[in-house]
């Protein structure tokens, strides 16, 4: 018995020190960065554009220093002039992932970001870190930022009409999803919420979210557009949509991204939001998903169940693809680096990946390369559409992920 109230008691101790923690460096606020990300594969540079502050922070309240998976980027903030770290995320880019083309070797392109972090009390000093594809630093740039800029827009107080699609258990304490409309006209939203409903329930059919339902809140913003549907430019398709997304992505016809961040984030202030869902209005297969940034998928197509799935993989969880195509061989993963997604390995530090999982193996063919990157099973959610459910790594992953922000 004594055991058990002693173990009560670090608990509640631990607990009571995260909210203190929060409490004493930071507000129920949000600072939304705005950020330029310029260059080619051989120099890169970052830009600040604008601060943005929004009612509310719906971000983690614990845990603040630590990450839960790697990511390609991290945005730290740390007490001024102090090496003191109060607040951690990771992330990844379109930005990044475009120097992996060659275009990238000799053309020079900019892209928007946008990243949050809770409202500082007091002056805060910014880091923003890119890193390649050896997990190497390859451009940072760090900023001050002061509480009382008056330069700081105040945005988000009037927001965009959205509804309430699965209550948390507990709101303070949960996980924040908004799925939002893209290509969808005021007359349409009617069959957005309908869908938003459906990627919804496609999502909560997996496990592990299945069991861990409860610690979601899901919303659904009704963005509308000017145009139905989205931009097909290998057609000469262009619409006038709320977030101006298309396919043909870096001249992949499947790939459907929006390029438009502020936009994007202009439409979620003031709404309850941390995670991304863009829905597009189509019945043209495709979609992306990039790393606490979105993830974005079709709506109409056969395939949009499982897609969407599939992406929120890759935006909530950090989940590599664990497929690879003779035609479509990319090599993202150096031989000699052990990747930071945790559902694929090259080997070299396969101890830290699913050698506690009974049952995973090594099947050789995954992350773009037929060669030299392996997956724990045959199949998965993040290999095929056609299989039901994520594998035991994928799993175990998402477990530990939403644990990490709910516990």
């Amino acid at each position: 018995m004594r055991r058990i109230l002693l173990l009560i008691f670090t608990f509640l101790a631990v607990s009571s020190g995260y909210s203190q923690q929060f409490d004493a460096f930071f507000r129920d606020s949000t600072l939304r960065i705005d950020y330029i990300f310029a260059g080619n594969a051989k120099a890169q540079s970052i830009y600040v554009d604008k601060l943005n502050m929004m009612p509310r922070w719906y971000g983690k309240h614990r845990r603040l220093a630590e990450v839960p998976v790697e990511g390609n980027g991290q945005i730290i903030v740390r007490r001024h002039r102090s090496e003191e770290i109060i607040y951690k995320n990771s992330f990844s880019t379109l930005f990044q992932e475009w120097l992996s083309y060659p275009e990238a070797e000799t053309e020079q392109r900019s892209f928007e970001n946008v990243f949050l972090i809770p409202m500082p009390k007091d002056t805060v000093d910014v880091t923003v870190e890119l890193r390649n594809n050896r997990r190497e630093v390859m451009t940072a740039l760090t900023h001050t930022v002061s509480p009382q800029d008056i330069l700081i827009h105040h945005i988000g107080k009037t927001p965009t009409g959205y509804e309430i699609i699965q209550q948390a258990k507990d709101t303070s304490n949960c996980i924040h999803i908004a799925y939002v409309a893209e290509g969808y006209q005021p007359d349409e939203m009617g069959v957005f919420l309908k869908d938003a409903r459906t990627a919804m329930e496609a999502l909560f059919q997996h496990e592990p979210f299945k069991q861990l339902k409860d610690r979601f809140q899901i919303i659904a913003v009704k963005s509308p557009s000017n145009d139905s549907g989205t931009s097909i430019p290998g057609k000469g398709i262009w619409k006038d949509t709320a977030l101006g997304s298309h396919f043909d992505t870096f001249y992949s016809e499947r790939y459907l991204t929006t390029l438009n961040l502020k936009r994007l984030h202009d439409w979620l202030a003031g709404t309850p939001y941390e995670h991304v869902i863009v829905l597009v209005n189509t019945d043209n297969y495709g979609g992306g998903g990039i790393l606490n940034s979105y993830n974005l998928s079709m709506t109409h197509h056969p395939s949009f169940k499982p897609v969407v799935v599939h992406e929120f993989g890759h935006s909530f969880a950090g989940l590599a693809d664990e497929y690879a195509y003779e035609q479509e061989q990319i090599p993202m993963y150096p031989a000699d680096i052990e990747p930071w997604e945790p559902n694929i390995t090259t080997l070299k530090d396969f101890d830290s990946k699913w050698k506690n999982l009974k049952g995973a193996g090594l099947f050789e063919g995954a992350g773009y390369s037929l060669k030299g990157v392996y997956r724990a099973y045959q199949n998965c959610r993040m290999r095929t559409n056609e299989h039901p459910e994520f594998c035991p790594v994928c799993q175990q992953a998402i477990e530990r992920l939403i644990r990490f922000y709910t516990e």
